[in-house]
């Protein structure tokens, strides 16, 4: 009875562990950004947050801010350009990310997820087109 228990309670941990790693990525696993978003998870939610993988790695308080609490893309937009710069240059101070942490197709894959799903809960700021004169 107590190895049938034993075995019981070895098999629910191993299936627990087994889904750890994904369960938080609310990306479609047939979406052209999935593997950025497994790609990320994997390299940058010790440092980032992003709903989108379950990661949160940011600060939430200036009070037990870390050095190493990197930006939280929930509220920050970037681009594949930007993604690009701070993979290759260990962020954009170049203080603490480290430089390359994923290279080539990978590397894309991660700056074309977060370019995607970077800053989807930043503020909207109304804009007002201006024409400037030129005489």
């Amino acid at each position: 009875m107590k190895v049938a228990a034993t075995t019981t309670v070895l098999l629910l941990c191993a299936a627990t562990l087994g889904a750890c790693g994904s369960q938080g990525i609310s990306v479609p696993q047939t979406s052209p950004y999935y593997r950025g978003a497994v790609l990320f998870l994997d390299h940058c939610s010790g440092c980032h947050t992003l709903s989108a993988v379950g990661a949160e790695g940011s600060a939430t308080s200036i009070k037990n801010r870390l050095r190493t609490n990197g930006p939280n893309f929930n509220f920050r937009k970037e681009n594949v350009e930007q993604v690009l710069y701070a993979i290759r240059n260990g962020g954009f101070s170049g203080a603490i990310m480290p430089e390359n942490i994923v290279l080539g197709d990978d590397a894309q894959a991660v700056a074309s997820f977060l370019a995607q799903y970077s800053g989807r809960q930043a503020k909207k700021v109304p804009t007002v087109n201006i024409t400037l004169s030129t005489k």
